[in-house]
């Protein structure tokens, strides 16, 4: 009995350490699983980067991309070679075909965009049926606004001069913008037009594939009025080929725009603001969009960056993905009203 004993009470000491073991064992494999997961930096990117801009060279998409991509090689932020490539084309509705149905997954290329990823999938006429909902919204960087524009030596010296010619003859003005009918060089150009109470529908508008082609268009003599991103044409004014006859701003801008008066200066209860962004494929890994939202964070506070914007005449305004695509959400309300007020929406 008492050899039995002696073995029941051996096995239970051996039972208890070997449980203890699994125990500690556990313990302190969980440590180093839960270290490494939390420390362990993702390997992305592990090759070169593309950020878009889906238009023609010069606009604000260009200049915002070339940007992007210069801060963040200057910086450091980004190790991997980047590049930006021009995908000009309805607005950038050419673009977002292909990009949403080809590169859906594709961690390497993202692009740059505003306003018209929401304005080409709700619009009537040239309508995508793709928007902001078939990408990952990673980051809004900055706000910029819309400006109204004519050559130097143009007829119209006011906004109210351009107003009055249209309002007694609207097709006598052709007027022009970098992006297509219904977009956002056109709704900002129609703003003060249709508060002034002019049909829309009957002032002749062209469009050009991006800012730099409209402004080209402008300067040759090919449209009269342009409406354009107010960022894009600060070294055009300082050169003295163009006069900007009103700004979208809910107050002056600074700089070489801090003479041009806002829309409401001059008595037209409006204003239009022109955002840009930055944009991932809609199935993004959690990898790819961890990695852009912190850097992309770190960019919005650099100081190179601050440098950009001022240089650029941008405003800055950073959201992060959630924000964002929140902002995202509330604009598409705004911007659908709109439409169906200019009997534009599909």
């Amino acid at each position: 009995m008492k050899k039995k004993r002696w073995w029941g009470l051996l096995a239970a000491g051996m039972m208890t350490l070997a449980l203890a073991a699994c125990g500690g064992n556990e313990s302190a494999g969980s440590k180093p699983s839960g270290s490494n997961s939390g420390s362990s930096a993702s390997n992305y990117p592990t090759k070169p980067i593309t950020i878009v801009a889906p238009s023609g060279a010069g606009g604000g998409w260009d200049l915002t991309a070339r940007a992007i991509t210069k801060v963040l090689d200057e910086t450091g932020l980004v190790k991997q070679t980047m590049t930006v490539e021009n995908k000009p084309g309805g607005g950038g509705a050419v673009f977002m075909a292909e990009y949403a149905t080809q590169d859906v997954k594709n961690d390497y290329k993202l692009f740059v965009n505003s306003p018209p990823i929401i304005i080409n999938n709700l619009k009537k006429e040239g309508n995508s049926p793709f928007g902001y909902k078939d990408t990952t919204p990673l980051a809004q960087l900055t706000k910029d606004f819309g400006a109204i524009v004519v050559k130097a030596d143009s007829k119209f010296q006011t906004l109210t001069d351009l107003l009055n010619t249209i309002k007694q003859d609207p097709k006598s003005v052709t007027v022009a913008g970098g992006s297509a009918p219904g977009s956002m060089d056109h709704l900002v150009a129609i703003l003060p037009i249709y508060k002034s109470g002019i049909d829309p529908k009957s002032v002749k508008y062209v469009s050009y594939d991006g800012g730099g082609e409209a402004m080209a268009a402008l300067l040759g003599g090919n449209a009269d009025v342009i409406a354009t991103d107010a960022s894009s044409v600060g070294e055009y004014l300082k050169a003295g080929k163009v006069r900007v006859l009103a700004v979208s701003a809910p107050e002056r801008l600074g700089g070489v725009l801090k003479d041009v008066p806002t829309l409401k200066e001059l008595g037209i209860d409006a204003e239009f603001t022109i955002w840009r962004g930055v944009f991932g494929p809609k199935q993004m890994s959690r990898e790819a969009k961890a990695f852009w939202e912190e850097t992309l964070k770190k960019l919005s506070e650099h100081e190179k960056w601050k440098e950009e914007l001022q240089k650029q005449g941008w405003v800055a305004e950073y959201r992060n993905s959630d924000e964002f695509t929140k902002f995202l959400q509330e604009q598409e309300q705004q911007i659908g009203d709109l439409l169906k007020s200019l009997g534009m929406h599909k």
